[in-house]
């Protein structure tokens, strides 16, 4: 393999934009260029460490359906986002994971600033297999106000072609 793993260069640029508000922000809007759609809910990530992520969104109209809440694709943005960082964080620099699989349970409806946080163990990668990893997203007063489940293809890396 050429190249350092994605795991490697995204904790090397959360260790360092993460330890202040103005990197955190950065860092988040680099992850939605990368990731596009999900930049769309523009999140804030306030937490990512090998198997941990913590994904924040503010309530806007953008977000909002015709119920004055956050729309449930918007809430499903979110918690794959935090999956997506936590799982991609814990990996071995071996290994690669593709989303399989997403589901949302919505508790009450969502309003105001959420967080999504996830925590996850990746095991090394030396079979393809699937992990299952989950979020839970709280509003202000810490009330769940969904729960996504992610399914993530685990596997190794493939070599690079050149």
């Amino acid at each position: 393999m050429t190249g350092p793993s994605p795991t490697a260069a995204l904790l090397a640029r959360w260790q360092r934009l993460g330890g202040s508000r103005p990197g955190r922000w950065l860092f988040s809007r680099l992850v939605g260029r990368a990731a596009r759609y999900s930049g769309s809910i523009r999140p804030l990530v306030l937490e990512l460490a090998p198997g941990r992520c913590r994904v924040q969104m503010r309530d806007r109209p953008a977000v909002r359906n015709h119920l004055r809440s956050i729309h449930a694709v918007a809430l499903m943005n979110l918690g794959e986002m935090a999956t997506g960082l936590a799982t991609l964080a814990a990996l071995p620099v071996e290994a690669r994971a593709i989303l399989v699989g997403l589901a949302m349970e919505y508790r009450k409806k969502a309003r105001g600033t959420l967080v999504a946080d996830c925590s996850c163990r990746v095991a090394p990668a030396a079979d393809e297999r699937e992990e299952t990893v989950r979020a839970e997203i709280r509003d202000r007063d810490g009330d769940v106000v969904a729960v996504a489940t992610a399914t993530w293809r685990i596997g190794p890396r493939p070599e690079d072609r050149r």
